[in-house]
């Protein structure tokens, strides 16, 4: 008796092709129903499914399946992540404008999941490159503009001199841009920003109330940082002029041997005007990362500003350095060093030649501290610091941070790690930022009848900057307020902006008069989310 072969193209298409004219997989709102919304990470359409995707995708399929056999309502949608520098290097890489590239690419990964017999409700596929979907995010910009939470400043940025655009800090890997390896630069360019600072206590506030895997939310909590500290004066010698610097050490404030501020802190650039040796130190600062990271692993290394501050509490003089390490972007761009107790300080401390104080003991009399070989970081008693001698590092915390608010030279604070997002990229491949430049200066949002704000897809494209920027036709305009001539902005989103809300828009993809709608209201929040940990960090 002769076994018949398994043709799987024969029965697998037979049951692909059942299962869409049965719309097996189609998601209907129904309140009678429990909910089951699975979520995988969306793809970039840069060439073609590997086997990561379809581990991942076969992950989500599977729990999918085994909701719905529960009984469940199940929601399991499919996009394209498609803007961004994955989807604009690949274009360039093969000779194509990113647009007819992409949407090439869309249509033959849509090809390779329908026939894997995933159970997608394709009737939800969105593309983040899509009109359609950006006029959206275009205008929820326009409203966060509206209440004064995004806003347009000038800020030292990394810039990637191959990619030609700015990166977060968290796409700098050891000085380098995380796509093309390059040296990262600092430069200093307007940039638009969401203040999401300003929910810093509520993000954190709220993780305690999220089911989600403790080692995610801790990578969330560090990310946003919450610290309390004090805010403290040092006054510059002979001027008018003071370094405001914040620690979350005041027990440590009597062992300062010397202050550091940025390359780019307004006393260090007066400095240097005089100074070629100076100005030149802080040229080679501009061309080192912005990163946290990057600075960590860095050789620290700084130059004498040759001035002095004033000790907040005993008078003395402090001198001032300009150091590498200190980053203007976070918090004033200048730090009170305490090489005695802080390690970085102490290797900078040792290259210079500058004091190491002790003023920090261990709370544990049988151990003693070795400054000769490191600093002494943990929290202790005070020594060598006058009227604090004997307290323990808590006690001092109050009492220092207490005299210097009574002297009107500091006040206690809480400070967040978490930095307002940077939104904007000078490439092209991306959703145009939906702001009309008046003559003036004055940024204006584009109205919502003229939105979405589209993207030119018919562009000669090289990768060497945006095509939009030299493009007349797109960015010269009328200001919607006076009719006078105006120009578009030409910079375009950071392709985080549209993966950061596609889950939202995946429950109702098909209303075209608004962002969301009540079927938001059923399907959210995402019952599970099927992506790689670093979303924690780089997606929210």
């Amino acid at each position: 008796m002769s076994e018949r072969p398994y043709e799987p193209k024969v029965v697998e298409q037979a049951a692909q092709s059942w299962w869409t004219e049965a719309g097996s997989f189609r998601a209907v709102e129904d309140p009678q129903r429990e909910k089951f919304y699975c979520l995988c990470m969306f793809p970039y359409p840069s060439g073609r499914l590997h086997m990561g995707h379809v581990r991942n995708y076969t992950i989500g399929d599977v729990i999918s399946r085994y909701q719905r056999m529960q009984g469940r309502n199940v929601l399991q949608p499919m996009g394209w992540d498609a803007f961004g520098l994955p989807a604009e290097g690949a274009a360039v890489k093969h000779g194509q404008a990113p647009a007819k590239w992409t949407r090439e690419n869309i249509d033959y990964m849509r090809g390779q999941l329908q026939r894997l017999g995933f159970g997608y409700d394709w009737e939800r596929e969105l593309a983040t490159c899509d009109p359609a979907y950006y006029r959206w995010e275009q205008w929820m910009f326009t409203r966060l503009m509206g209440k004064g939470l995004a806003y347009k400043r000038k800020a030292v940025v990394n810039w990637d001199p191959v990619d030609q655009t700015v990166l977060a800090n968290e796409q700098v890997i050891d000085g380098r841009g995380w796509r093309s390896g390059a040296p990262v630069e600092r430069r200093e360019i307007p940039q638009w920003f969401l203040k999401i600072t300003q929910y810093a206590e509520e993000l954190l506030a709220e993780l305690d109330e999220l089911d989600w895997p403790e080692s995610v939310k801790t990578m969330q909590r560090n990310w946003i940082g919450r610290s309390e500290g004090v805010e403290m004066r040092f006054d510059i010698a002979g001027s008018d002029q003071a370094l405001e610097i914040y620690t979350t050490r005041p027990d440590t404030l009597m062992g300062v041997s010397y202050m550091a501020v940025a390359a780019e802190h307004p006393l260090a650039i007066r400095a240097a005007q005089d100074n070629p040796q100076l100005s030149e130190f802080l040229a080679e600062c501009q061309r080192s990362a912005v990163s946290e990271a990057a600075m960590e692993t860095m050789e620290k290394r700084g130059m004498p500003l040759g001035v002095d501050a004033i000790h907040p509490v005993t008078g003395e003089p402090v001198p001032v350095w300009v150091a590498n390490f200190v980053l203007i972007g976070y918090g004033t761009g200048a730090v009170m060093a305490v090489p005695g107790h802080d390690q970085r300080d102490w290797e900078f401390a040792q290259r210079y030649g500058l004091p190491i104080r002790q003023v920090i003991a261990p709370a544990d009399p049988q151990t003693e501290a070795d400054l000769s070989q490191a600093a002494f970081v943990a929290p202790g008693v005070l020594v060598n610091s006058g009227k604090y001698d004997g307290l323990s590092s808590a006690e001092a915390f109050d009492a220092i941070a207490a005299d210097l608010e009574a002297a009107g030279k500091g006040r206690r604070r809480v400070n967040y790690r978490l930095r307002d997002w940077l939104v904007s990229r000078q490439r092209y491949w991306g959703a145009p930022i939906p702001v009309i430049n008046a003559a003036d200066g004055t940024p204006v949002p584009v109205p919502d009848e003229d939105l979405p704000v589209v993207l030119p897809e018919d562009v000669d494209f090289d990768g060497s900057g945006s095509p939009i920027k030299n493009m007349p036709e797109f960015y010269q305009t009328t200001d919607p307020r006076t009719g006078e001539p105006a120009t578009r902005e030409t910079d375009t989103f950071d392709t985080f902006m549209e993966s950061s809300w596609y889950y939202a828009r995946f429950c109702c993809p098909d209303n075209d008069q608004a962002m969301l709608d009540d079927r938001a209201a059923y399907w959210l929040p995402v019952d599970l989310y099927i992506g790689g940990i670093e979303h924690a960090i780089l997606h929210l």
